[in-house]
C-alpha cells in the first residue's frame, strides 16, 4: 500500500542537537539550505568551490570545506549533480563518515546503480522534489509545499525516517506531500520520464511545427498555439491540480470530441513497446552504464547532439516569436 506522508508526520525535534550539511550550493542546495535555515534547522554548507562559498556567506550561512562540514555534521545532505557525485563522495565524504551519521540524497541514481555505496553503519535516506530548484524555494516562500519521493535506503540506527521526514518537513516536503518509494524506484522513474516522455513530447512538438510552417502557416501563430501561448501548460496545470480527465472534461464539447475520437489513431504497439524497452534498460543499469563512459570521456555524443539540436532552423523562429510577444530569452 503507498503511503503519502503530510505535514503531521514530520517532527522537526528530531534534528535538535545534530548538525546538518547541506553539500553543494548551487540550484537545490541553495534551496534546500535556505529553507532548513528559515526552518529553524542549524546548517553548515560544503562546498570547494570560491563562487559557490561566497553565495552561501551572502545569504548569511556558514560555509566550510566538503571535508570540514561532513567532519562536524551527523546528517549530510549531498546535493551535488549526480554526473559528479560519486567521485566527490570517495574522496571527500566517505573517509569522514562516522557510526550514526545519516546520508541524504534528493536524487536516487548514484545509490541505485551502485556507484557509491555507503557503509554499513550510516543511515541512508532520500528527499527527491518532484519539481525545479527554483520552485522549492519558490513554494516554502508562498508555503504550498512541493511533492517528493522519500525513500530509506538503509537503516542502521532504526531511526531513519523520523529523520528523513523532519527533514522532509523542514524543507516543505510535506505541506504537499511525500510519497514513499524505494530509492531504486525514484531513479528509474525519474530517468523513464527523461527517456520516454521527454523525448515523445519534443519530437511531438517539432514534427507539428515543421508540418505546419510546410503548410503555410505563419511560425508566430504556430508555435503559439502549440506551447509558447501557455494553453498547453494551463491544461497540464489543469490536469496535475484535478487529474488528466477532469482537464479534459474542461475543454470545449468539440475539443473533447476531436481529442477522443482521434485517440485511437495515436494508439500504436510501438510507443508502448519503446517505452518498455526504454524503462529495461533503466532498470538493468544499463543507461546508467552508458552515460557514465560518456561522461568519463568528456561527452563527444551529447556534444554533437546539442550541435544538432541547437542548429535546428525552428528555434530561430521560435525566439522571433517570443520576442514579438515581448518574451526574449536574454
Amino acid at each position: 500500500m503507498t503511503v503519502l506522508y503530510h505535514e503531521d508526520d514530520g517532527d522537526l525535534s528530531v534534528l535538535a542537537g545534530r548538525q546538518v550539511a547541506v553539500i553543494g550550493y548551487d540550484g537545490l542546495g541553495q534551496s534546500f539550505a535556505l529553507n532548513l535555515r528559515d526552518s529553524g534547522i542549524p546548517i553548515i554548507v560544503g562546498v570547494d568551490e570560491r563562487a559557490q562559498a561566497n553565495a552561501a556567506a551572502e545569504d548569511g550561512l556558514r560555509a566550510a570545506t566538503i571535508v570540514d562540514a561532513v567532519t562536524d555534521a551527523q546528517i549530510i545532505l549531498l546535493l551535488l549533480p549526480d554526473e559528479n557525485m560519486a567521485q566527490i563522495y570517495i574522496e571527500r565524504v566517505a573517509p569522514h563518515l562516522e557510526r550514526g551519521d545519516t546520508l541524504v540524497f534528493a536524487s536516487g541514481y548514484n545509490v541505485a546503480f551502485g556507484f557509491i555505496e555507503a557503509p554499513p553503519f550510516v543511515d541512508v535516506g532520500l528527499i527527491a522534489p518532484r519539481t525545479l530548484a527554483a520552485a522549492v524555494r519558490e513554494r516554502y516562500l508562498s508555503e504550498q509545499g512541493f511533492y517528493s519521493l522519500v525513500a530509506v535506503g538503509q537503516d542502521a540506527s532504526r531511526r531513519t525516517w523520523p529523520t528523513v521526514l523532519a527533514l522532509a518537513k523542514a524543507v516543505g516536503s510535506l505541506k504537499a506531500g511525500a510519497i514513499e518509494v524505494s530509492i531504486e524506484q525514484e531513479a528509474e522513474l525519474d530517468l523513464f520520464v527523461q527517456q520516454a516522455i521527454l523525448p515523445a513530447f519534443h519530437h511531438l512538438m517539432t514534427t507539428a511545427a515543421n508540418l505546419l510552417l510546410k503548410m503555410g502557416y505563419p511560425a508566430e501563430a504556430a508555435l503559439s498555439d502549440l506551447y509558447i501561448s501557455g494553453e498547453f501548460t494551463d491544461y497540464l496545470r489543469q490536469a496535475s491540480a484535478k487529474g488528466l480527465l477532469h482537464a479534459l472534461q474542461q475543454t470545449s464539447l468539440t475539443n473533447q470530441y476531436g481529442t477522443m475520437s482521434r485517440m485511437e489513431r495515436f494508439n500504436d504497439l510501438k510507443l508502448e513497446r519503446l517505452m518498455e524497452i526504454t524503462l529495461e534498460e533503466i532498470r538493468r543499469g544499463g543507461f546508467a552504464k552508458e552515460w557514465a563512459r560518456e561522461y568519463s570521456t568528456n561527452s563527444p555524443r551529447l556534444k554533437k547532439l546539442q550541435k544538432i539540436q541547437a542548429e535546428m532552423d525552428l528555434w530561430e523562429l521560435e525566439q522571433q516569436t517570443l520576442e514579438m510577444l515581448g518574451r526574449a530569452v536574454k
